[in-house]
């Protein structure tokens, strides 16, 4: 029977920064990612745990290919980045790849729809095509549960809306994977876990490869799959 490919693999994935030097004047390395072997798949939501400085923002970045790995192999809807340019990499991330940040970082005088509306903008949509990002952008707020607040502005939302807000934006561009950090920590425990369960159903819906970091095990154990990582190094996955 044939497997269809992960939507985000790494295979053999290192990378090490600069250090400073020793006692010797020698340039010393930090392996922020060590051999690592990942996968995430369409539908799926896998969560990465791990202490502060294991290595979670590391892997994501390289996921996104804002980094590329000192070493291994990075694929993305089928796709090697490793040694693409950089004009390439900048297409996939505005194109294949949707980010949901600990802060949703929206734009104080854009509302709601705005914001949704000016990445479609930034992809070069102009014109007719503008028109549909906005009509687009106002059902995804209607997914999300913000339907009534398409014209409100960041300071007239809550925390859980703003974070919504984000999560819709980060759809628009019907992303093959999806990585998520930390989307919960500002969050109490009851809007952290529907914040969480939204993310997990728009990831059945768009069938998308989310991975999401998380220092929260209880909010874990909503997403299908748990990898740990620790010095850099992953622990096998569990499957919930």
């Amino acid at each position: 029977m044939h497997e269809e490919p992960s939507a985000l693999l790494l295979e053999g994935v290192t990378l090490t920064y600069p250090d400073g030097v020793d006692s010797n004047g020698q340039t010393r390395t930090l392996r922020a990612l060590d051999a690592v072997d990942f996968r995430a798949d369409a539908g799926a939501v896998t969560a990465l745990v791990g202490p502060s400085g294991s290595g979670k923002s590391s892997l994501l970045a390289v996921a996104a290919a804002l980094i590329r790995p000192s070493s291994g192999s990075v694929h993305l809807a089928g796709r090697e980045l490793t040694g693409l340019p950089e004009h390439e990499l900048a297409a996939i991330r505005r194109n294949q790849v949707g980010t949901i940040f600990q802060q949703p970082n929206l734009l104080p005088s854009l509302t709601a729809l705005e914001q949704l509306v000016l990445t479609a903008h930034l992809r070069g949509a102009r014109g007719r095509q503008l028109k549909a990002a906005g009509r687009h952008g106002a059902e995804l707020l209607d997914l999300v549960g913000l339907a009534s607040v398409v014209n409100r502005r960041p300071h007239q939302l809550s925390g859980g809306q703003r974070q919504r807000v984000n999560i819709a934006r980060a759809l628009m561009g019907r992303p093959s994977v999806m990585l998520v950090d930390e989307p919960t920590s500002a969050l109490d425990h009851d809007r952290a876990r529907s914040i969480l369960e939204l993310i997990v159903s728009t990831t059945r819906q768009f069938n998308t490869a989310t991975v999401i970091v998380t220092h929260d095990d209880e909010m874990a154990t909503l997403t299908d799959r748990t990898v740990t990582i620790r010095d850099g190094r992953l622990s096998p996955a569990r499957w919930i």
